[in-house]
């Protein structure tokens, strides 16, 4: 190996980071343990999410980010371990009328924006508002304009058109214009940026930045773009083989020791997780 670390010790999951103050967590998740048939995803993870922050979540394909985001989603039950919301709510233990409650304080902004082919710009927007809390069509127009104007788009010029007449980088923000109509507390991200041209990418960038910001909400980015984590966040994770390694503030992680870390952050060609791809081993 070229790392002095053996595979154990890599593998090994970060310690809890201390809480920032005056911080309050949002989610506090615990010893989270996930797998499906022999493959064994999430490993143990701990981590706190606190209330208006914007958490990273980074690493690479097989490392567990997508099946956590899941989690988080109330979509999957881990095998072992909790999620605890507010300090008293189990997500693990919650009832459909529970986990319905919770998502309604939830916004999710789904990789390559999930837009709805046959539905008009309104009608992806307004969809939650319609299918969720069934409001009268003048309040979700309403509601819908003010989303679309949050992300800086033309409101009258787009809410008619359907998905294939925008731009990518229109597709993101009106996806992320859903996300923000019911005007949750906790957004969550997934890979928000693939696929995108890097004026689009900065686009998107600042504006996760100004809502978050503008709106004090609570934001967890799923994402392999790790100039795009360090743009937005206030702290970094890094996932690997389903085990939190690193966890803290930008300068927290840069200085991190881990060798997958510093591979991670200096693109080398060698390190654990060349090793590990060549041994078969990228994947939990």
């Amino acid at each position: 190996m070229t790392s002095a670390m053996s595979y154990e010790q890599l593998e090994a999951a970060a310690p809890l980071d201390p809480p920032p103050p005056g911080k309050q967590a949002l989610l506090q998740i615990r010893n989270l343990e996930k797998s499906f048939g022999k493959r064994h995803i999430l490993r143990g993870i701990s981590i706190d999410i606190y209330r208006g922050e914007t958490l990273a979540i980074v690493g690479g394909s097989g490392s567990g980010k997508t099946t956590l985001l899941r989690h988080l989603m109330g979509m999957l039950h881990p095998d072992e371990g909790s999620i605890t919301l507010d300090g008293n709510m189990r997500l693990d233990h919650a009832t459909t009328a529970e986990l319905n409650s919770y998502r309604d304080r939830l916004g999710v902004v789904f990789q390559g924006a999930a837009l709805l082919n046959s539905l008009t710009v309104l009608e992806n927007v307004g969809l939650p508002l319609v299918e969720v809390r069934q409001m009268a069509p003048q309040l979700v127009y309403d509601k819908v304009v003010a989303a679309l104007q949050k992300v800086y788009l033309p409101a009258g010029e787009i809410l008619h058109l359907k998905p294939a007449a925008l731009s990518g980088g229109m597709r993101k923000r009106v996806g992320i214009a859903r996300a923000i109509v019911q005007e949750p507390e906790l957004i969550l991200y997934d890979e928000p940026t693939t696929g995108l041209d890097p004026v689009t990418v900065s686009g998107v960038n600042e504006l996760t930045l100004d809502l978050q910001k503008r709106l004090g909400v609570t934001s967890v980015v799923i994402t392999h773009d790790l100039p795009a984590a360090f743009t937005i966040a206030d702290r970094i994770a890094m996932l690997y083989k389903g085990r939190i390694i690193a966890i803290g503030d930008r300068d927290a992680f840069r200085a991190s020791p881990h060798p997958v870390v510093q591979q991670l952050l200096t693109g080398s060609t060698q390190g654990p997780l060349t090793e590990a791809f060549l041994q078969g081993q990228s994947r939990p």
